[in-house]
């Protein structure tokens, strides 16, 4: 398996597949690349596919320190670097969009050709003036006391919380078990930092050709998905109606043909 130590001393774990135009992807909080499992293979017949852990995700070194999006985001951007990559198409799912956004803040379209956001509100609190957001105050707070309490009955409900379909009990078990291959410190940590960042002020000054991808079912409410393709000049947007928040991995095909199209 391959491996990129960063800048402060971080083995990342990636992997890389077929050839074509670059495709970089993100997978989200507390889980990993093996997630795009059901997308990687026919992606790769057309792309150059890098699927990577994040730090402390995955396969990917846990260290004590940089479980902040800032940092994951100068991580990709190290990597990409490294691997000579250019007019990169990046997607990002749920926090993955979140590291893109902050790519753009921190190193503009540097290296980058085209951005595919899925699931992704500009910002997850739910506040007075945002109620798209996913969650109170307060009950971000119960849910990393929660994780920190127990962390397995935590991350079963989170993913049986995103299931749409019925999926076989095996591949709900796989993903409980990427969800746990973070330490639970880090997870709450993480959920803390990133559920209080705001990207709102970000996402209109955004400028590459964006393709938002939604799924109507997910906890993660439609309507913040429609504010970033009304706030990100030409961008497009594709709805599931009928699934949530892990579309690519419930209705394979369409997210694939999705990003195809976009990506061309």
């Amino acid at each position: 398996m391959p491996y990129f130590t960063t800048s402060d001393g971080c083995k990342l774990h990636y992997e890389q597949t077929g050839s074509g135009k670059p495709l970089f992807m993100i997978h989200g909080w507390s889980q990993s690349a093996a997630l795009f499992k059901k997308n990687i293979p026919e992606l790769s017949k057309h792309y150059q596919v890098t699927a990577v852990d994040v730090r402390g995700h995955g396969e990917s070194d846990k260290p004590a320190h940089g479980y902040r999006v800032s940092r994951f985001a100068t991580d990709m951007h190290e990597l990409i670097c490294h691997l000579g990559l250019k007019e990169v198409n990046i997607l990002g799912w749920s926090m993955g969009c979140s590291v893109i956004w902050s790519y753009w803040e921190l190193f503009g379209a540097d290296r980058l050709s085209k951005m595919i956001l899925v699931d992704e509100p500009g910002w997850l609190m739910k506040t007075q003036d945002n109620p798209y957001g996913m969650l109170t105050y307060d009950e971000l707070v119960t849910m990393c006391k929660n994780i920190l309490k127990d962390y397995p009955k935590a991350a079963s409900d989170l993913i049986r919380g995103l299931v749409t379909t019925d999926l076989p009990e095996e591949e709900i078990q796989f993903m409980i078990d990427e969800n746990m291959k973070i330490p639970k410190e880090y997870s709450a940590r993480l959920a803390y930092i990133h559920w209080l960042t705001d990207w709102r002020d970000i996402i209109p000054t955004i400028t590459l050709p964006t393709l938002i991808i939604s799924g109507k079912k997910s906890f993660v409410n439609w309507k913040s998905q429609a504010w970033n393709n009304e706030h990100i000049p030409g961008s497009k947007i594709v709805f599931f109606e009928g699934r949530g928040h892990i579309m690519f991995f419930e209705e394979p095909e369409k997210f694939n043909r999705a990003v195809e199209d976009f990506i061309g």
